[in-house]
């Protein structure tokens, strides 16, 4: 198992990207949380399987339909094992 922390920088709040991600993520099979930052960025904490990691990782880069992502910044973590689904959180 793998964990990553995500800032998605572009035009990523207003058009459903949290929401969108929640619905990917959970295909996937990925846990941990999403959530805007006040800077406008899109905050995530993401772990699973690499591969299912690697697949939310590349959605990222296109999100949703309205969605302009201009770049993914992705740091290494240690995985939490209290994380045991793929959700929401409010606005940092």
């Amino acid at each position: 198992m793998i964990a990553r922390r995500l800032v998605i920088r572009g035009r990523v709040q207003g058009v459903g990207y949290r929401d969108a991600m929640v619905e990917v993520a959970r295909r996937c099979g990925v846990t941990g949380w999403v959530r805007n930052d006040l800077g406008g960025t899109v905050e995530a904490f993401v772990q699973g399987e690499s591969e299912a990691v690697g697949q939310l990782v590349a959605w990222c880069w296109r999100g949703p339909r309205l969605a302009g992502v201009t770049e993914v910044e992705m740091t290494q973590e240690d995985p939490d094992p209290a994380q045991g689904a793929f959700v929401r959180r409010p606005t940092r």
